[in-house]
């Protein structure tokens, strides 16, 4: 079994804080290395310790502003390589592009994929990431992936909580399985938003399967960009005679406006991970954000003494 001492970590910019909480838990310091810019916006990354022979782990979502925080990460991993590390082991607690899965046009690329043609190129041992937007990216890299999942954690929140006559609520239908897991874990019944359009031109029509007048509403989501799939389920879940309604989700991406509209909204709380690090400004008080690092510092610790990571989904 190989020992903490072959254990490096290290972080770029996006993620600071989490990266250091993984850190204290692993009671392994962070890695020296510096990222500075040329005039024009070169990134020059130099890492300042030996990593020759050594399993290391880099920390670093892909996060706003996406381009800038993956060119840190091919480059970071690029000196790695050329450093002599005996393993490069990629943690991505939010993964970028995960969006462009797929070809829903003509003539469109498939870049989550594209994404991990780059990291294998650059030279990755591993990656692990938390709830994928869409979970078969696993099946587009050769090296071993690792998807943690963020529900057990607000599912356990949600334990804490003590909430009343709920109802865990998909905000589409791409969401059920999420869903189903969360009402699994908190014996809860499901209902889900289904939304369609009868004909082209005309408004979208907006129907709730499931039992839920006069209940409490737990909408349930991967990630919460511009915020608009949550509070449009919200406002179906109004329709539908629903009382109180919280929503979650592991990723907030809260592009403007989306804190002001959850502001503003009829949900009373928004629950989140810091899987994307979130700036002094959007903190608010309808706003809580739960850590994901002893779920991180687990899974990297089950990594390097070769241990099962399947265990923490059960």
């Amino acid at each position: 079994m190989r020992s903490k001492s072959d254990m490096k970590l290290f972080t770029l910019n996006s993620n600071e804080p989490l990266a250091h909480e993984v850190s204290e838990i692993l009671e392994v310091p962070i890695g020296q290395s510096s990222v500075v810019r040329f005039s024009d916006g070169e990134v020059q990354i130099r890492i300042e310790e030996s990593v020759r022979g050594a399993d290391v782990y880099l920390i670093q979502s892909t996060s706003q502003p996406v381009n800038e925080h993956i060119m840190e990460l091919l480059i970071m991993i690029d000196a790695l390589k050329r450093a002599s590390a005996r393993t490069i082991n990629v943690v991505i607690p939010y993964y970028g592009y995960a969006r462009q899965d797929r070809k829903a046009r003509p003539r469109e690329p498939i870049t989550a994929k594209l994404m991990a043609n780059l990291l294998e190129k650059a030279g990755i041992s591993r990656v692990l990431t938390l709830d994928l937007h869409a979970p078969q990216i696993q099946g587009f890299f050769n090296t071993p992936v690792d998807q943690l999942l963020g529900v057990p954690l607000l599912a356990d929140y949600y334990k804490k909580k003590n909430l009343e006559n709920v109802v865990v609520v998909a905000p589409d239908t791409s969401g059920l399985s999420r869903v189903r897991r969360m009402a699994n874990i908190l014996d809860l019944p499901i209902a889900f938003v289904d939304k369609r359009r009868a004909e082209a031109n005309m408004p979208e029509v907006r129907n709730v399967v499931g039992d839920i007048e006069g209940k409490n509403a737990i909408i349930v989501d991967d990630m919460i960009d511009t915020a608009e799939t949550v509070l449009e389920a919200a406002e179906a879940l109004i329709e539908h005679g629903v009382n109180d309604i919280y929503a979650c989700g592991t990723h907030a991406v809260l592009s403007d406006p989306a804190v002001r509209k959850v502001e503003e909204s009829p949900i009373k709380e928004l629950v989140v991970t810091n899987s994307v690090f979130l700036p002094e400004e959007k903190h608010t008080e309808k706003i809580v954000q739960l850590s994901v690092a002893p779920l991180i510092a687990d899974a990297l610790l089950r990594v390097h003494e070769e241990k099962s990571v399947s265990v923490m989904f059960d």
